[in-house]
């Protein structure tokens, strides 16, 4: 079994999956250090949402190896990690699924204030997800919803978008740029925003809009959304879960036989 790995401000006890630390948390854990961060918001805090796939692309880049590690929650999206963390000794029943826990943050915390602010997804999709939202969630305060174009910014375009989230006065930031994109952005911005909270939250805002539909929850609960999203989208995600998914399993039996070690 692993030694758990240091906390970050007080967060869970974590463990190392080929390399890249995962917290041992549960949506609950993470909704209530979110609402800690904002209630004593003392800098810009940034979750990474991760799943295999964030896992192999930190092995294929040092770089987001360490924007990863520098993330104040890492949480295992995705039953691989999930899995993994019950081997090492952590009782995680359920994965911290991003659509689950942008959900479930506005239901329990809607009457509480908090200003949302939504970044990313195609044009006009991060203004649809807060009027859904809001109309779900009576009380939700939106601060302001952007979607930017998916080119990279100018200088002058990024200083505008930093601006405008800052102006907003949001307690909660939700980024749906896609993995990896998202978390490079929030590892970038995090010293120039004001925001308490920044969330990865990925195809959630695809999700919750109805854009991209989602697996039965009983699917999804037993670890088979990956095959209803190939499925769905074989063009696009073929790679990321046949290739990549059969290099994850090769690596992780190479450090189990000793073969190969992760820093």
């Amino acid at each position: 079994m692993d030694l758990p790995i240091p906390a970050v401000d007080g967060a869970a006890a974590a463990y190392s999956v080929l390399g890249v630390r995962v917290n041992a948390v549960q949506v609950a854990d993470v909704i209530s250090q979110m609402k800690d961060w904002i209630l004593h918001p003392s800098r810009c805090h940034y979750i990474a949402v991760t799943d295999m796939h964030s896992v192999m692309q930190a092995q294929r880049a040092p770089g987001f190896r360490h924007i990863l590690s520098s993330a104040d929650l890492v949480v295992p999206d995705g039953f691989p990690l999930v899995w993994l963390g019950r081997r090492k000794g952590f009782a995680l029943k359920k994965r911290v699924y991003g659509p689950e826990l942008m959900e479930r943050f506005c239901e329990q915390t809607a009457a509480k204030g908090y200003r949302h602010f939504f970044y990313g997804g195609a044009p006009g999709v991060a203004q649809d997800l807060a009027a859904r939202l809001a109309s779900r969630f009576p009380g939700l305060n939106i601060a302001g919803a952007c979607s930017p174009p998916f080119r990279p910014l100018t200088l002058e375009e990024d200083a505008e978008a930093v601006s405008l989230i800052n102006r907003s006065d949001a307690d909660v930031l939700w980024v749906g740029l896609g993995a990896p994109k998202q978390e490079r952005w929030m590892f970038e911005h995090r010293h120039s925003l004001k925001v308490p909270v920044l969330v990865g939250v990925g195809a959630a805002f695809d999700f919750h809009t109805g854009r991209i539909a989602q697996a039965p929850p009983w699917i999804r609960d037993h670890g088979f959304e990956w095959l209803f999203r190939l499925s769905r989208e074989p063009s696009r995600l073929w790679q990321r879960y046949l290739i990549y998914g059969t290099k994850f399993v090769a690596l992780l039996l190479l450090e189990a036989l000793g073969l190969k070690k992760f820093p």
